[in-house]
């Protein structure tokens, strides 16, 4: 029976419950890079891409949005807002949420943010105030957030205006590549599954999974809360074991291509080239703070 997901159970601070309730933090808009790139201090991490313009690897953390080369080098590029629910829409465009930085103006919830110059600067598109975005997802030329602030899934085609789908308690969303109507999310009890566009799920089916990545037709991939890197063919019906992330629980993932994978964890950020087999670091994280 399909029916929309209503008030779920919190999660319990187990290695298989996830952190669905996540503490405000802080935020702003504008620029504020590091000149100096030892300066860089990133203690939790909230999204993962490369961006197509330069190549380069960004990081939306606690602390603002963070570059990192090839090199190892990190410069941060935005101000030191909490930039949560990141996502890379298109070359040097990022779509976000958040909070502002500690010394910030605006409301606590930045609803849906936007930077065309590859997170230097940002600026509200919509839902200012109301909405935290927890998890975007930008498939099929449309927004897909999970409004963690009341606990509903947003949809939008022009970052504007939103239809609002189901209520539902979880913590990160995955949309098909190939179905505009095909979302999953993760939730305490397992994957929920929606066939309409999120405007109805069914209830969670094992494996309970922390993070989801979806990057083409042929290949999704999940990770649970112990950082074991699981990878399905068919949607999502049947998972193998592809590898482990190093560092400890889980903070983002996305996956790039089917081959190529990013994975923060509770001390670091790593990469894989190899679909999940092995990951080499690319970014310390120092601290230990939760959200």
């Amino acid at each position: 029976m399909r029916t929309p997901l209503r008030s779920l159970a919190a999660a319990a601070a187990t290695g298989v419950a996830l952190a669905v309730t996540l503490t405000a933090c802080s935020s702003g808009s504008g620029t504020g890079a590091d000149a100096d790139p030892a300066e860089v201090t990133v203690s939790h991490v909230h999204g993962l891409g490369i961006d197509p313009a330069d190549g380069l690897l960004y990081v939306a953390t606690h602390e603002g949005v963070v570059a990192v080369d090839e090199g190892g080098e990190a410069r941060r590029v935005s101000d030191k807002a909490d930039y949560m629910g990141f996502t890379v829409a298109g070359p040097g465009t990022f779509l976000g949420s958040g909070h502002p930085a500690p010394d910030g103006d605006g409301p606590a919830n930045r609803g849906l943010i936007e930077s065309t110059d590859s997170g230097e600067t940002w600026r509200t598109r919509s839902l200012a105030g109301t909405t935290d975005f927890h998890a975007l997802e930008y498939a099929h030329d449309t927004v897909y957030g999970y409004d963690s602030t009341n606990g509903v899934l947003r949809v939008s085609v022009d970052r504007t205006t939103w239809d609002t789908r189901a209520e539902l308690t979880a913590l990160d969303i995955a949309v098909s590549p190939a179905d505009p109507e095909l979302v999953l999310a993760t939730t305490e009890s397992g994957i929920a599954r929606s066939t309409d566009g999120g405007r109805t799920f069914t209830g969670g089916s094992a494996p309970v999974m922390g993070f989801l990545s979806w990057p083409d037709d042929t290949v999704l991939y999940g990770l649970d809360q112990s950082g074991a890197l699981h990878r399905s063919t068919d949607g999502g019906a049947n998972w193998t074991a592809s590898g482990t992330v190093p560092g400890g629980a889980p903070q983002a993932l996305t996956a790039v291509d089917p081959e190529r994978i990013l994975a923060a964890t509770q001390d670091g950020v790593y990469e894989s080239r190899d679909g999940g087999r092995t990951f080499t670091a690319r970014l310390p994280i120092s601290g230990t703070t939760a959200h």
